[in-house]
């Protein structure tokens, strides 16, 4: 018998294990293990921010590029009734009143200075008579029979241009395709 007492099981775990120490060389490749692990990750994190950077830079450009868009359209709107204006006053004649020529020439005036400031902030008309028929650009309001050397869906005649903000559609032109 001993003096010894047995150990109790709290004891026992409380001893150390006897799991041999790691190597300093094991030390440093498990080191350098999470270090490239950590590298890594860092990578990805960065090239994800920059990516971010990039598309938020993008969207921001287009925001703004565009964030005038449904006032344009309204304008634009205001630029066709001008025209259809110009276009209701009778043709120019020898013998009209020079009041008319005026009233004439002062709303052409108006109507080039509307188109120009319009033209300055990106916004652009084009008018499609004589090209191929583009449902992306135009809206067909009438086919008729196409002229002489003219191919079929071909725009033969436009009531109102096409009009972009940037060269982004605002408003499809209304024309008559040739069939």
């Amino acid at each position: 018998m001993t003096d010894k007492p047995e150990p109790q099981p709290e004891e026992a775990a409380a001893t150390p294990d006897t799991a041999p120490e790691p190597t300093p060389e094991d030390r440093i490749a498990a080191l350098e293990a999470e270090v490239a692990t950590l590298k890594d990750k860092w990578l990805r994190a960065e090239a994800e921010m920059q990516n971010l950077r990039t598309r938020t830079a993008r969207e921001v450009q287009e925001a703004r590029a565009y964030a005038t868009q449904k006032f344009a359209r309204d304008v634009v709107e205001a630029a066709e009734n001008l025209r259809r204006g110009i276009e209701a006053l009778p043709g120019k004649q020898a013998n009209e009143p020079e009041v008319l020529t005026k009233i004439r020439d002062g709303i052409e005036g108006v109507e080039r200075s509307f188109l120009g400031i319009l033209e300055r902030n990106g916004v652009k008309s084009e008018n499609p008579t004589g090209k191929p028929f583009d449902p992306e650009m135009h809206q067909a309001m009438a086919e008729q029979p196409a002229p002489e050397g003219t191919l079929p869906g071909t725009v033969t005649a436009c009531w109102t241009p096409a009009w972009t903000l940037n060269g982004r559609l605002l408003k499809p032109a209304m024309v008559v395709v040739g069939k």
